[in-house]
């Protein structure tokens, strides 16, 4: 089931000093996260649009978003507009992405809301 296990993790903070991931282990993660819209960005970044129908609702999920990310102490990006929220997720300490990066995706793709 993809981001099954992923979401299933939990984030684990990074004390820096390791590469960020790229090449196969990026490609795995990508695949294992699913074919759910999330992109990577020039392999710096995973970024995803959630629709919704009005501001009210996209609030609403920014907010269940700002709760999970800090219950893994792994901050993304938010964007919140009329009817979408883009988020944006990346490890600022390696200037690159972990696996982290990926369980929080995982994690604001199970969130109430999240489509």
């Amino acid at each position: 089931m993809p981001s099954g296990d992923l979401a299933s993790k939990s984030c684990v903070p990074c004390r820096g000093g390791v590469p960020p991931l790229a090449g196969a282990e990026l490609e795995r993660l990508l695949v294992e996260l699913g074919p759910n819209g999330w992109r990577a960005v020039d392999g710096h970044h995973l970024e995803k649009e959630y629709p919704f129908k009005d501001f009210v609702s996209a609030l609403a999920f920014v907010n269940k978003v700002g709760a999970e990310a800090e219950a893994q102490g792994h901050h993304p990006d938010v964007y919140l507009a009329w009817g979408k929220v883009r988020i944006t997720i990346w490890t600022h300490k390696i200037d690159g992405l972990t696996e982290s990066d990926f369980v929080l995706a995982a994690r604001i793709d199970r969130l109430p809301g999240a489509a």
